[in-house]
């Protein structure tokens, strides 16, 4: 029924020029329990429960689409342009997390109640929260997108996806400071920050160098010794899931280990066109339309909806971001209406906002009403 619905209003979406994901979106809050749940709740109950094996095992495919589909968005980096947009790259990077993250401190250190803060809750880490989830973009909406616009490869494309992994690296390792302050362990290992940044920092070079040069060597082999496209498919999809265990393992979401083997098997000249297209397809029309649809499932918007408080948490969130990003391609040599363009686009939250909000909303850090004024 998720996929189903995801693949349907997509195609809608599609047909008004909109990004797919608009309508795979609005499939989950169509068949959530702000919608349908609020005329047929033991409907949405039979179909979507929140607890059992069949809670389980939904929350644990949808894990599964959103790495497989960044290893999708690693495969379609360009690296050459990257390196080329280097230098815009960074600024829109630093000034899209400085710029949110001084905005967000600001507001919630001048009115901490007005923003949410719930009793009980340490005023500044509350504040170091809200500051890392108003700096914070998504990656997988951001290159899903960017896909569905075929506007990925170009060079603007390439620095706004360069930017995001920066900005999403830096905002997930404070975020994981963030709450091994307020005493939650973001994994069962309770690893240290300093030993997840310094793992992150070691995997993302040992992967962009070593393990991109072994994978290079590997697929002649691999191509020339098993069916096609077989053998690729189970090596690639192996491989990003390893990545992606071991990221989530360490402290830094599985997204980040995933679409860097992307990266890695995508720059290898080795990979056939063909091949490329079959893992871009098979993931792109099956797997990520129900993790993007599974969104909308997380809760009633309307019951915890705050006018005040989400047009705060939004005028702020946008503020920041879009001029923030805006002013680092300015700074980077951009042109002034592709500069705006780049900040529009690193502005997209979704996926990474509503994973912050829930990882913060099990720790006791926000409410509800935050929660559904970030999800928004």
């Amino acid at each position: 029924v998720l996929l189903e619905s995801a693949r349907i209003l997509g195609e809608l979406a599609r047909k008004i020029n909109q990004p797919s994901i608009l309508g795979e979106l609005a499939a989950g809050i169509l068949l959530g329990p702000t919608v349908l749940g609020s005329v047929r709740p033991d409907l949405v109950a039979a179909l979507f429960p929140q607890e059992g094996s069949q809670a389980v095992a939904l929350d644990g495919l949808t894990t599964v689409a959103i790495a497989l589909f960044l290893l999708v968005a690693g495969m379609e980096v360009d690296l050459s342009s990257i390196w080329r947009q280097g230098r815009a790259a960074i600024t829109v990077s630093i000034s899209g997390i400085v710029l949110p993250f001084s905005l967000g401190l600001m507001a919630v250190g001048l009115a901490p109640d007005l923003l949410g803060r719930e009793s009980g809750v340490d005023p500044v880490v509350y504040a170091l929260f809200m500051a890392t989830a108003m700096s914070i973009s998504a990656l997988p909406v951001i290159a899903r997108t960017l896909m569905d616009l075929d506007i990925y490869r170009s060079d603007v494309g390439m620095v706004v996806v360069a930017s995001a992994v920066c900005n999403d690296l830096a905002g997930w390792l404070t975020f994981a400071l963030i709450l091994s302050l307020f005493g939650a362990a973001t994994n069962h290992h309770a690893m240290s920050i300093g030993w997840t940044v310094a793992a992150t920092l070691g995997f993302t070079a040992f992967v962009l160098t070593v393990g991109r040069w072994m994978i290079h060597r590997s697929l002649p082999w691999i191509q020339a010794r098993t069916s096609w496209p077989g053998g690729v498919l189970g090596f690639a999809l192996s491989l990003g899931l390893f990545a992606a265990a071991f990221t989530q393992w360490i402290g830094v979401h599985a997204v980040f280990g995933s679409f860097l083997v992307g990266v890695a098997i995508g720059d290898s000249s080795h990979l056939r066109e063909q091949t490329r297209t079959i893992i871009h397809q098979f993931v792109s029309f099956i797997f990520a339309p129900l993790f993007f649809a599974s969104l909308g499932l997380k809760l009633n918007f309307a019951t915890y909806f705050d006018a005040r408080l989400t047009l705060l948490v939004v005028v702020i969130a946008c503020t920041g971001k879009i001029v923030g990003c805006g002013l680092g391609a300015l700074w980077g040599g951009i042109a002034r209406r592709e500069a705006w363009a780049i900040g529009v686009a690193m502005n997209a939250r979704g996926a990474m906002e509503i994973i912050v909000g829930l990882l913060g909303l099990q720790s006791g850090l926000i409410g509800k009403r935050m929660f559904v004024s970030l999800v928004t």
